[in-house]
């Protein structure tokens, strides 16, 4: 009985676990060069990021492929979208840079509580880059 009820105990806290490490992420960043401060949230079971300041904040998305957002601040544009918390790492994720208007798949890991290391690329993620953001305190 004691077997019985110390694995339903675990059972339920688990998932519990299991949420708050996948939120682990979820906060604001500041970006490699300073130059942004990103808030990743969670929508479902997937991870995104907006740009929430830039310190130029009236530069539009003007790289943007689709001609038709290229006049929209780049203030408030979702950067980080569609990725999903994989044992420890998030995966199969995409990263928009606005500097080129380019779009790559990533994968996101926590090197510490207060560092994220985010790995940009095409194809395999052994051609790409990987940029290091800092947790931002409040």
């Amino acid at each position: 009985m004691k077997k019985l009820l110390f694995c339903l105990l675990l059972f339920c806290l688990v998932p519990e676990t299991y949420a708050q490490k996948a939120d682990a992420i979820v906060g604001e960043w500041i970006s490699e060069h300073k130059d942004g401060r990103i808030q990743v949230y969670r929508k479902g079971d997937e991870y995104f990021g907006k740009l929430i300041w830039i310190q130029d904040q009236t530069v539009l998305d003007a790289y943007n492929p689709d001609p038709a957002l290229r006049s929209r601040p780049l203030m408030g544009s979702v950067i980080l979208s569609n990725i999903k918390f994989v044992k420890n790492s998030w995966e199969d994720g995409r990263i928009y840079d606005p500097q080129s208007g380019k779009s790559y798949s990533c994968n996101m890991q926590l090197a510490n509580d207060k560092t994220l290391k985010i790995r940009g690329y095409i194809g395999i993620s052994l051609l790409g880059r990987t940029s290091v953001w800092s947790k931002a305190t409040l």
